[in-house]
């Protein structure tokens, strides 16, 4: 799946969700036939842990934060310590990285408020530090001590290694939508590679980076911060994680806001599925609002979305035989699998629609490849170095270890193209070959579907939006279902989530629930 970026992050450069090679999985809990049909939806629900403390666990929740100074003025930083394998308390730790900036006042303070902007793979740390801690509304900041934590096996949290930059550059250039037989095994020998390294550099951290476990990380660290209850904003796979604290510790669940909702019973087949139809819908509204524009190369005014998606797929067609200069130091030309990635990477937030609009320009009419492979790097977080962090290795290690993979075989793949190509006639094709990767993961994945409940925690605000290119609606719609005191908030627009994104109604209803703990009236929307 494709949940990898959120709204943000094209404008801060620390805010994501998941990869154009690799598939995307997330839950945790239910019958081997709902993992693998298409459609099937989970009908088992994860289930609450005991609320008392196991005596193994005591020394991790006894546990304080030391803070010190993090470089980053305003921001304290200190390291926790969580059991690697929950299940053998005494096998060895991971160490949590954890950031925060206390409340600035006035008023009186409401205890810490996590956030996280999802990936899975994005720091949250770097999210607090370059954007929530300074971005978020300022009543909010002034009543609560903004605080991250890096997930187990990201950033700065033991970080999960897989290939160099150099390799990593060949990766992401791998033609995703082969031709024939050559062009199939090298798409699996890339995944195969990449799988292996990951192995080898991360073997016993790769077996201990689910949801689930970075969830009850989470508890620890809430323990260590002296609050009783978790208060949480979590965006995109953010929400999933979210969903996944509320439904092990519904009583210790405070104000949770769950913003790109992720639905956690489907497997991964119906998420990529899903996924794809919503990028396609997105890059509808692109190209509706492109061809209004004088200088879009899509068409002219009154060019209908099918056909400006027929020119862009046949721009990427062109790219497939014959890649175009970038001016790259590191020699990098722009073929048909970094286009695509840096097309999807300005689904995520209409404000890079006029940025997209220009690199397409320069690439379709002057054969310069300069500005997609731009948009493409901060897809990938990599930068001018050749450097990149460890969102796409972390990516893949929580997605393969959550779900069972979507796919086994090129075989399947190549049965399962036309379902995706309908979905999605521009991106159809890539993202139903991007499903296979994880077919080659090193370990086995601790998850499957499931539906999440959090019976007894108090008011949870879903938040959709209807044209929401990595997370679709419907899946905002079907989590609030799930949720048993879930209320669901509309943004009725273009984009990736909803807070601190321009709507006053959408960041009205949250700060108010926030603030004062009363969530938005049922079925409230805004546009």
């Amino acid at each position: 799946m494709h949940t990898r970026r959120s709204s943000r992050s094209l404008r801060t450069g620390g805010t994501l969700l998941a990869a154009a090679l690799l598939a995307s999985a997330c839950s945790v809990g239910a019958s081997t036939s709902a993992a693998t049909s298409p459609t099937a939806t989970a009908e088992v629900a994860l289930g609450a842990l005991p609320r008392s403390t196991p005596a193994a666990l005591s020394p991790y929740y006894g546990q304080k934060a030391r803070w010190r100074s993090c470089g980053v003025p305003g921001f304290e930083c200190a390291t926790l310590k969580a059991p690697l394998d929950y299940a053998k308390p005494a096998g060895g730790d991971v160490r949590l990285a954890v950031s925060r900036k206390k409340a600035t006042g006035p008023g009186k303070r409401l205890g810490s408020l996590f956030v996280n902007p999802g990936g899975p793979g994005g720091s949250a740390v770097g999210y607090l530090q370059a954007y929530a801690g300074i971005g978020y509304p300022a009543e909010v900041r002034a009543r609560y001590d903004m605080v991250a934590v890096d997930p187990r096996g990201v950033a700065r949290s033991e970080p999960v290694e897989c290939l160099d930059g150099r390799d990593m550059d060949t990766y992401t250039q791998t033609d995703s939508t082969p031709d024939d037989a050559r062009e199939t095994t090298e798409l699996v020998d890339a995944y195969k590679k990449f799988a292996e390294a990951c192995g080898a550099h991360s073997a016993k951290l790769l077996r201990h980076v689910s949801t689930v476990e970075t969830a009850r990380d989470m508890d620890i660290v809430r323990a260590a911060l002296g609050d009783a209850k978790l208060n949480y904003v979590g965006a995109s796979y953010g929400t999933f994680l979210g969903a996944t604290y509320a439904g092990l510790f519904p009583s210790r669940s405070g104000r949770l806001v769950l913003d790109g909702a992720m639905d956690p019973s489907l497997p991964a087949r119906r998420l990529n599925l899903d996924q794809t139809a919503g990028f396609e819908t997105a890059f509808q509204s692109f190209a509706k609002d492109c061809v209004q524009q004088s200088d879009c190369p899509l068409g002219a005014k009154g060019t209908p979305s099918a056909e400006a998606g027929r020119k862009l797929k046949a721009f990427f067609e062109k790219l497939d035989a014959h890649p175009i200069p970038t001016g790259d130091a590191d020699g990098r030309t722009l073929g048909e699998a970094l286009a695509t990635t840096g097309v999807i990477a300005a689904m995520y937030d209409e404000s890079s629609w006029a940025q997209l609009r220009e690199a397409l320009n320069s690439a379709m009419k002057e054969k310069d490849g300069a500005g997609l492979l731009v948009l493409a790097d901060s897809y990938y977080e990599r930068d001018g170095n050749g450097r990149y962090s460890n969102l796409m290795s972390a990516n893949a290690a929580v997605n393969c270890l959550d779900l069972p993979p979507a796919y086994d075989s090129p075989e399947q793949v190549e049965k399962a193209v036309p379902a995706f190509e309908k979905a999605s006639p521009v991106f159809g094709e890539g993202l139903a070959w991007a499903s296979l990767s994880c077919a080659y993961w090193p370990v086995g994945p601790t998850g499957e579907p499931h539906r999440i409940e959090a019976r007894g925690a108090a008011p949870i605000v879903v938040v959709g939006t209807t044209r929401d290119p990595a997370t679709p609606y419907r899946w905002a719609r079907a989590l609030a279902a799930q949720l048993s005191s879930a209320r669901l908030l509309t943004y009725e627009g273009d984009g990736h989530t909803a807070y601190v994104r321009g709507s006053t109604c959408i960041d009205s209803a949250i700060n108010t629930y926030l603030l004062h703990g009363t969530p938005p009236a049922a079925g409230k929307r805004c546009s």
